[in-house]
């Protein structure tokens, strides 16, 4: 990757300065110590910063974070939704892959669909943009993916209904692939969804065989009826910021194309994790 320009990463690592450090004032001889840069340097950027608003300058020659910048952070705050980095990406999935792309939120005890892409086919289940369903192992762990153990353990334990010993087991199982992977997959089974059946079935627990199950391995060499892949974006604090999930595959999958699409979705989970401030991808 190229490294820029040398002078515009000067400015960046002066604006970063005074962000470090928010409510203090320094002086020219501050900036040249800290930042290690000539006083001729530090002098000629401090005083287009400062004319440009950027910056101000006091009456004893101290420097601060200028009007400037605050109006376009209060701009950006404002405006800022991490849907707009992820829109592209959502949009090349979807085309890529044949498939819809849905960015899915937890709001309390449910997930909402807050944007997606759709694919030329639009084939099988997707949820419509605001749909909502309810927050239920074993599918509701990518959530979980970056969270510690207690986490997961007292969601688990605050579930109403209850979890069953079994939701628990392909929970971690679930949990365990997706941190070394990056990415969880589900297959179809033989059974069918009957016509009759909402979009809750994939939640509810009283549901016995269901049509569609969280895979726990990946063998580059079988084959898999595909129905879903995920893979978490994350935020601050490496803590799950929604999660984007591929639906509408049709046919039969080779282990090495499921390698290959959930890689693709973890790459580009991972690129906007970077943007908003994440390490890029779970790791166990």
């Amino acid at each position: 990757m190229s490294q820029g320009s040398p002078s515009a990463q000067r400015v960046i690592a002066i604006l970063n300065f005074f962000a470090d450090h928010p409510g203090q004032a320094f002086s020219l001889t501050d900036l040249v110590r800290s930042l290690r840069l000539s006083r001729a340097t530090a002098h000629a950027f401090l005083t287009t910063l400062a004319n440009a608003g950027y910056l101000y300058r006091a009456t004893d020659k101290t420097y601060v974070l200028g009007p400037a910048l605050a109006a376009i952070g209060q701009v950006a705050s404002e405006h800022f939704s991490p849907l707009q980095v992820a829109q592209p990406e959502m949009r090349w999935l979807a085309d890529e892959f044949d498939v819809v792309c849905s960015a899915v939120f937890r709001d309390g005890a449910d997930i909402v669909v807050r944007e997606r892409a759709t694919s030329r086919s639009n084939l099988g289940f997707t949820l419509p943009s605001g749909g909502r369903l309810p927050l239920r192992p074993p599918f509701g762990g990518i959530f979980f993916a970056g969270a510690p153990q207690a986490a997961v353990e007292q969601w688990f334990e605050q579930l109403d209904p209850p979890g069953l010993p079994d939701q628990w087991l392909a929970l971690m199982d679930g949990l365990s692939f997706a941190r070394q992977n990056g990415f969880q997959f589900t297959t179809r089974t033989m059974r069918e969804q009957p016509a009759d059946m909402s979009a809750d079935w994939l939640f509810v627990e009283q549901v016995e065989d269901r049509p569609i199950l969280l895979a726990t391995s990946l063998d580059p060499k079988a084959n898999y009826q595909l129905a879903s892949v995920t893979a978490p974006v994350l935020g601050p604090q490496d803590k799950v910021a929604f999660v984007l999930a591929l639906v509408g595959f049709n046919g039969v999958y080779s282990g090495e194309q499921v390698v290959h699409i959930g890689c693709s979705l973890r790459d580009a989970t991972g690129r906007i994790s970077e943007f908003l401030g994440g390490k890029g991808v779970v790791q166990g």
